[in-house]
């Protein structure tokens, strides 16, 4: 168990902060239904960020990836073999894409931080495998979101069903603290062994957000400085949520107000 300095640095909210954190969460989530009937063939990844950015706008709240540490869009849209941090551009959605959008809306100073997967028309069995088993992992981290529990329980929950079933976890990238600022103390890793890392306690606001490959879990930087994508170009996922740690659970501030949790399909 982890006692030292990033433990000392995480922030225990009140309340007060859990409502600044449903309403951020919920604009969040909002936003990702909003854009769905949008992801369709022929739209440019470009047009997507932009119609994210006007509607983030519309609601009073602040796009948070906008020129965050030079970062050039308000969203992160990254498609097929992109692991994360995909640019939007003139890049035209075609059937059989699939992508992941991040969103980070901030409103009254508090970040809401949430990412799903869309499916362009009909997909490979495989690439619809690896969605439900990603949207799957995210679940099994969440359960064990309780105090008393540690990172070290979540990560191995999320590694051990990922790779059971031959894919593999992401290790350049991982879940973090929020609240008033975008990144926070603790990281959160997809990986782990139980009883390890940081112990969760009440008032912790932390994202989990699994990144699976296809392939093997290695990844690479493109000379944008942002862009993320697999080395073996092998299918990557991602789902994320943003929770509060509450006295006997979590609290979900990103849960889709319409139901929209996972692309409509189903595997077996």
């Amino acid at each position: 168990m982890d006692g030292g300095t990033e433990s000392r640095r995480i922030i225990l909210h009140g309340e007060q902060d859990f409502v600044g954190m449903r309403a951020a969460g919920r604009l969040a989530a909002e936003t990702l239904d909003m854009i769905t009937p949008h992801v369709r063939a022929g739209v440019t990844t470009a047009e997507l960020d932009r119609i994210i950015h006007d509607y983030t706008i519309s609601r009073g709240a602040v796009p948070a990836p906008l020129n965050y540490r030079g970062y050039p869009k308000s969203c992160c849209i990254s498609i097929n073999h992109v692991v994360c941090h995909g640019i939007p551009g003139d890049r035209a959605l075609q059937t059989g894409d699939i992508l992941n959008i991040d969103v980070t809306s901030i409103v009254d100073g508090w970040y809401g931080d949430s990412s799903r997967m869309y499916a362009v028309g009909a997909i490979s069995r495989r690439a619809a495998m690896l969605i439900d088993v990603t949207y799957e992992s995210l679940q099994r981290g969440l359960a064990m979101l309780k105090p008393g529990n540690t990172l070290g329980d979540v990560g191995h929950a999320i590694q051990s069903f990922v790779e059971a079933r031959r894919f593999s976890v992401v290790r350049d990238f991982c879940g973090h603290g929020i609240g008033r600022s975008f990144h926070a103390a603790p990281n959160v890793l997809h990986f782990g062994r139980p009883g390890e890392g940081t112990v969760l306690k009440p008032g912790m606001f932390l994202t989990v957000e699994p990144m699976v490959n296809a392939g093997k879990p290695d990844v690479k930087i493109l000379d944008d400085d942002w862009t993320a994508v697999t080395r073996d170009r092998s299918l990557s996922a991602q789902f994320e949520h943003m929770v509060g740690i509450t006295a006997d659970g979590y609290e979900n501030f990103t849960l889709s107000p319409s139901g929209l949790h996972h692309p409509p399909y189903a595997i077996a």
